[in-house]
């Protein structure tokens, strides 16, 4: 997991970009022309009632967005019609609809751990894990099906994954028994697929890798290569160990590393330039959603903290305003410990954890007013790095789920590369 970049200030641009979200939402999606047979029906909250605006329904291939009064019209006559959006279960109804439907889609907070590509193969991590979502009363679980090394742990049948050596590590024997029983504990699966940083495919493509100002292949400081994110021929690997995993029942896909690298002298097959960085990267994320529409799957994007807070795409590709007009979910990486510089008000991070969280996602959502997209923060599980070395336990902890709570993110993930976690740290709200 990556960190974080010194902040600026939102300027006025940033609410001139806010205003354009619901009409670039809606160009994702295929238009149908109006029929007199076609489907049409209503999007509700099942506790409220209320009408839910930028639901997603899906038929085959084809998908809309509800207006704001929860309304949808598709071609008529196919089936199953599945239904999403954010902050809600996924629902689908197969067949024996009524003729104007009213949908109630059950209201839902993902309260999720993390597994790494081993730590989902090793028992005492997984099940410790698996008892820690049961004793605090957890229900989600982000499981990594591309590592920040490029390995895929389950026997995906993309040839690049084999030629690449990607398969090389097996921890997870049969994709679709582990959701069927992750499943059956009520548990909300969430694949994190790591994209652009991917040293496996870097080597065995090196045509396709970041270059140093010298013309070489740019490593990072873990010593791994990337991928330039121009390479429209390269997303497609990625792209499919998504659909695979949308495939098997993960409910939502998490893009991770789908970034431009954060340093500088780096060469790539066009100029970079704020324009060029943020079409790559939300280019990505439409072909993304485009290709996952059969299968009904919220998609969900990983973003540095302090691209809440900075108006334009922090060097990296990721503008706030755009990445919003893409996914379902944003999940910026609220670390106290990534947050180096500090943010207005607060010089010392780890001190503040409530404050870091909060002001993050109240700033983020201000940005994107007027958007269906929702926020899930990472937080810190792991001790702080940047600041004298404070172990975050169980205070430190509950000050950023409460600050996650407050400003009604919709749930949290507890980042611990380790993958060892207490029950007695975990109060969920």
């Amino acid at each position: 997991m990556d960190h974080s970049r010194m902040p600026a200030s939102p300027g006025s641009r940033a609410c001139a970009q806010a205003a354009r979200v619901a009409a670039l939402i809606a160009s994702i999606f295929l238009a149908s022309p109006a029929g007199a047979d076609d489907d049409r029906g209503t999007v509700v909250d099942a506790t409220t009632q209320a009408p839910i605006v930028g639901a997603i329904v899906t038929v085959g291939d084809r998908a809309v967005v509800t207006d704001a009064a929860g309304r949808y019209r598709l071609p008529g006559g196919a089936t199953p019609l599945h239904v999403r959006a954010p902050g809600y279960q996924r629902e689908t109804i197969a067949s024996g609809r009524p003729a104007e439907p009213t949908i109630r889609l059950k209201p839902l907070t993902p309260k999720a751990l993390y597994l790494t590509v081993y730590g989902i193969g090793t028992p005492s991590l997984r099940d410790a894990a698996l008892a820690v979502i049961e004793r605090a009363g957890l229900n989600a679980l982000v499981i990594d099906l591309k590592g920040d090394r490029g390995v895929i742990p389950y026997p995906s049948a993309l040839p690049l994954a084999a030629s690449t050596g990607a398969l090389k590590v097996r921890t997870i024997p049969d994709l679709t028994e582990l959701t069927r029983a992750l499943k059956a504990k009520g548990i909300y699966t969430i694949a994190r697929i790591v994209v652009f940083k991917d040293d496996l495919l870097a080597q065995a493509r090196p045509d396709w890798a970041v270059r140093n100002s010298a013309g070489a292949v740019w490593k990072d400081r873990e010593g791994l290569a990337w991928i330039d994110p121009h390479r429209k021929e390269a997303w497609s690997y990625t792209l499919g160990v998504a659909e695979e995993a949308a495939a098997a029942g993960f409910d939502e896909i998490q893009f991770d590393y789908v970034r431009f690298p954060d340093a500088v002298g780096l060469t790539y097959m066009q100029p970079s330039t704020e324009a060029s960085r943020v079409e790559a990267i939300t280019g990505f994320l439409r072909e993304a959603r485009r290709r996952l529409v059969p299968y009904n799957v919220f998609l969900a994007v990983d973003a540095f903290g302090y691209v809440c807070w900075n108006p334009g795409d922090t060097g990296i590709g990721q503008r706030l305003e755009d990445l919003a007009a893409v996914v379902d979910y944003i999940s910026p990486m609220l670390y106290p410990s990534g947050f180096q510089f500090g943010i207005p008000g607060y010089s010392n991070p780890v001190a503040h954890p409530y404050e870091i969280v909060y002001r993050s996602l109240e700033t983020a959502k201000a940005r994107t007013r007027g958007s269906p997209v929702r926020y899930r923060p990472w937080i810190q599980g792991f001790r702080d790095y940047a600041f004298g070395g404070q172990p975050f336990g169980a205070a430190e902890i509950g000050k950023q789920i409460k600050a996650a709570h407050d400003a009604q993110a919709i749930g949290w993930m507890l980042w611990n590369p380790r993958n060892i976690y207490s029950a007695e740290e975990i109060s969920p709200r």
